[in-house]
């Protein structure tokens, strides 16, 4: 959670009516004043996605708090807003508002929470059978891991629904777990995340499905920890602590911190679960995804705004007797530098979404889109009267790269590892991340039109032969190159919400191996108005060289862009995604292009749009 600010993570603006005034139209076919001049409200349409989660207005924070509903097997997505709102789906498409307004299912101003509700996680058959949330109560700010922590400020308290969600009624007591492990000088401590793990069963001779926490943290001086805990009673009250049972050194990385960027100072919201190639799987490999707070010196006065949303798989060992995760392999679960904080739950086969799709046990995952860079911009939020939203859900399961060349590229170590070698080529293991099957079918439910393929070798911008009519679509394409294009200066893609004025530019980069979203000149609002981002972002993504058909080649990338208005959500190869805000200004800016720069040849296979997106919110509409 966002407790690396100074202030409360789930403070918001002042909450405003859901019915939005009426003001005078803004030109879109002129260039943009001063934002912050206009009137507050204003711009609320403006740069609003339709297929993405978001409250009904102000801001949202972390995804939190998901979990399946038992009784009508109902999957509940939360997040911070004013404490934590929610809503539920039966589809992972369509989401309905738990509340009137989204207003929040819970709030800080118990006795164990007098200042802030921060992350939580849900049980889905606690107490008495019903939800039980475990949540970080907080008594006092600041929190963040570069000054002094201050002891009682953080605490893991439980709440009880018995209305289907819509509110969690906190417990008469004193905090479930009250103070961080004795004596160890914390940066932080919260977001308890619990979870139910066979081989943490088996190692510990628990009594299997045993509930059991990890709490995110740190230690002064020493490095990012992830403490966990164990259910010790049948109601919950009680749990017990069993240690650091993941620790990394202060600011350290994975490898050469190229492919997981840094694990830092300060873990966040850590996720534990177990996959294999189909999904959830208790039995399965243990995975974490983890937020890592970092600096690039070793000490720093004020809070620092680098952060790393990662994953990692490892093993579970037993050591003189302390239960201790290592990783195996790690890397960005989203590269966008405003995308953090995800946050996932197991979702059954017997829920209602599976149960339509026919999908087998799933974990799926939602990251928040911060859409004020964690409130160090000045955006003109009052004009807009919303910020943020959650990226679109995705399945994460075991994935494999196969018939990989065995060479100095695959034998690195990074995002992936080697999983077996047979007949002079390896396969990898990875994390496997693609949009959930329901979402993304339903992304791909409109009107549709395809592009020839063509290749390209000369550089500039070419026009499709059409383009969108709205700032809403999903693009698919597949790019090939040569051999020769290793290392080179080539760079390849597309241009999106592109006019005379302003374009998004997404290519992928072969110098160094990324795929970046070229934001120079997205937006013509961000030359008039402070606080509109228009930085590039980037992510490495590894293209192999791979055996086909008893030719090497390189591995060919495979593309789904999500233009959702100003949200771009780039997803390539099944285990790769950068994501960012590009706020096109022009009504006209809906052209897309081909791209390419450098020397090289590329070729475009057929390139697919789907056009139009879903409304997420159809109680919203009407």
């Amino acid at each position: 959670m966002k407790a690396s600010t100074l202030v409360s993570a789930a403070s918001v603006a002042t909450r405003q009516a859901a019915s939005q005034p009426e003001y005078p139209p803004v030109d879109y076919n002129t260039a943009p004043p001063n934002l912050s001049t206009l009137a507050n409200g204003s711009l609320f349409e403006t740069w609003r996605p339709k297929a993405h989660v978001l409250p009904p207005f102000g801001q949202i924070g972390d995804p939190c708090m998901h979990y399946t509903d038992p009784e009508t097997g109902l999957f509940h997505v939360g997040w911070l807003h004013e404490g934590a709102a929610g809503a539920t789906t039966d589809d992972l498409a369509t989401y309905y508002d738990l509340n009137p307004d989204g207003a929040p299912f819970i709030k800080a101003g118990g006795v164990n929470d007098p200042i802030a509700v921060f992350d939580g996680s849900v049980i889905p058959s606690g107490i008495d059978g019903k939800p039980t949330l475990l949540y970080t109560s907080v008594s006092y700010l600041p929190i963040q891991w570069t000054i002094p922590y201050t002891r009682g400020s953080e605490t893991q308290s439980l709440a009880v629904t018995h209305d289907g969600g819509r509110n969690f009624t906190k417990l008469h007591q004193g905090p479930a777990i009250p103070s961080p492990p004795f004596a160890v000088n914390v940066t932080g401590w919260r977001d308890p995340y619990v979870f139910q793990n066979a081989k943490l069963d088996s190692l510990l001779k628990s009594t299997p499905e045993t509930w059991y926490t990890v709490i995110s943290g740190g230690v002064h001086g020493d490095g990012p920890s992830v403490f966990l805990y164990r259910q010790y009673d049948p109601d919950f009250q009680y749990w017990e602590y069993l240690g650091q049972w993941w620790h990394e050194g202060a600011n350290s990385t994975w490898g050469s911190g190229e492919w997981a960027g840094r694990w830092g100072f300060n873990f966040e919201v850590a996720n534990v679960f177990s996959l294999d190639e189909h999904g959830y799987n208790a039995e399965g490999e243990v995975f974490m995804t983890v937020g890592g707070e970092w600096s690039f010196a070793p000490i720093v006065p004020e809070v620092s705004d680098s952060r790393d949303m990662i994953w990692a798989a490892g093993e579970v060992t037993l050591k003189k007797g302390e239960v201790k995760f290592t990783p195996t392999m790690a890397g960005i679960l989203d590269w966008g530098a405003s995308a953090y904080a995800a946050a996932g739950k197991y979702l059954p086969a017997s829920s209602e979404a599976s149960e339509k799709s026919g999908a087998p046990d799933r974990f799926v995952s939602y990251v928040w889109l911060t859409g004020d860079f964690y409130g160090t911009a000045d955006f003109p939020t009052p004009q807009q009267n919303w910020t943020g939203a959650l990226l679109l859900p995705r399945e994460l399961s075991t994935g494999t790269i196969s018939n990989v060349v065995d060479n100095e590229l695959s034998r690195e170590t990074g995002s992936w590892r080697v999983a077996s070698r047979k007949s002079g080529v390896l396969e990898l293991a990875t994390l496997k991340q693609v949009i959930a099957r329901e979402t993304l079918a339903e992304l791909k439910s409109g009107e549709r039109f395809t592009e020839p393929a063509r290749n390209v070798s000369s550089s500039g911008s070419v026009a499709f032969q059409r383009s969108p009519e709205s700032k809403f679509y999903v693009l698919t394409a597949s790019l090939s190159f040569s051999a020769s294009a290793r290392g080179s200066d080539l760079r390849a893609g597309f241009e999106v919400l592109s006019s005379e004025f302003e374009t998004t530019k997404i290519y992928y980069q072969f110098s160094n191996e990324s795929v970046i979203i070229d934001r120079a000149n997205s937006s013509a609002a961000s030359r008039t108005t402070e606080g509109i981002d228009s930085r590039n972002e980037s992510g490495r993504l590894r293209l192999f060289d791979i055996v086909q058909d008893d030719e090497e080649r390189v591995e060919t990338l495979e593309l789904t862009i999500v233009v959702d208005n100003s949200i771009v959500e780039v997803h390539a190869n099944d285990r790769f995604a950068v994501s960012t805000w590009a706020r096109s200004w022009y009504a006209s800016s809906k052209d897309i292009k081909f791209f390419h720069e450098g020397e090289g040849e590329v070729e475009f296979g057929e390139v697919t749009v789907y056009e139009g997106l879903y409304d997420a919110w159809p109680d919203r509409s009407t």
